[in-house]
């Protein structure tokens, strides 16, 4: 459902941040994207959400070229959820603001909003405002808030990189449970409504092999794909025995040695 061909961006100033990117994704499939620091991941993920034209290159998601800024179908998640709440608006309008480009009414974008709120777990802090949350709850309204949307496609920008150890996990298994998959990838079997795709861009390899279907590493600058692997791990996943597991100890050395090889 996602096609990347023969992507390159340069930057006014003659940075090339990525330069000819080929990466497909399938509907329902978490696809990790893992590189070395300044490897052109952010420039990639923008590119694919409309907010950044690259130089060269296609991009389809669902057979329909990407020509403006977040298309329809697609919901991105980034690093600083200080900056993407609002903190004058409630919980529950933070999650239900952006379903007014679906024209729907406000009880159905307050229903949708409650909907995505207990799917996060956050289902008693409607009310509240974000400022009043702490910042792995923050985290969980901005993943509601892309949820309530229904994306076939979800863009998540190191979503998880501004929080402790311990909230950093916690919202990796609730990446898993919200995301579903298919029989031996991450979270239940079960496939959530409409098969939501997720790329995912992060600077742990720990993460990137825990949640994702695929892992595709990039070299240094420019970007360019250097792996692509199928992670084949049991469903469900679970933060201490998954990890324990010979093969996921092979993929993370797999993934660590392209990432930091010479």
């Amino acid at each position: 459902m996602l096609h990347i061909t023969g992507l390159s961006h340069r930057y006014d100033d003659g940075h090339q941040a990525v330069d000819d990117i080929e990466l497909s994704a399938t509907r329902g499939e978490l696809v990790s994207i893992v590189g070395p620091s300044g490897c052109g991941k952010s420039t990639l993920l923008r590119c694919v959400a409309g907010l950044q034209r690259p130089s060269a290159g296609r991009i389809t998601v669902d057979g329909r070229a990407v020509e403006g800024a977040v298309p329809d179908g697609l919901a991105v998640v980034f690093q600083d959820y200080t900056r993407s709440l609002f903190p004058w608006l409630t919980v529950r309008d933070n999650v239900a603001l952006p379903l007014r480009r679906h024209g729907l009414g406000r009880a159905e974008r307050r229903a949708r909003a409650a909907e995505a709120l207990a799917q996060v777990g956050l289902d008693g802090q409607a009310g509240r405002y974000p400022w009043q949350l702490s910042g792995g709850m923050q985290q969980r309204v901005a993943l509601a808030r892309a949820l309530a949307y229904r994306p076939a496609l979800l863009l998540m920008d190191e979503p998880f990189g501004s929080v402790d150890a311990q909230t950093r996990e916690d919202l990796e298994d609730l990446l898993l449970a919200v995301r579903g998959g298919p029989e031996g990838a991450g979270g239940s079997a079960k496939r959530p409504p409409g098969g939501m795709t997720i790329l995912l861009v992060t600077h742990d390899i720990d993460e990137s092999v825990y949640v994702g279907d695929r892992v595709v590493v990039l070299t240094g600058a420019p970007g360019r794909v250097h792996s692509d692997l199928r992670v084949d791990l049991p469903a469900p996943r679970d933060r201490v025995a998954t990890r324990g597991l010979p093969e996921f100890v092979r993929l993370r050395a797999e993934v660590g040695r392209a990432v930091r090889r010479p």
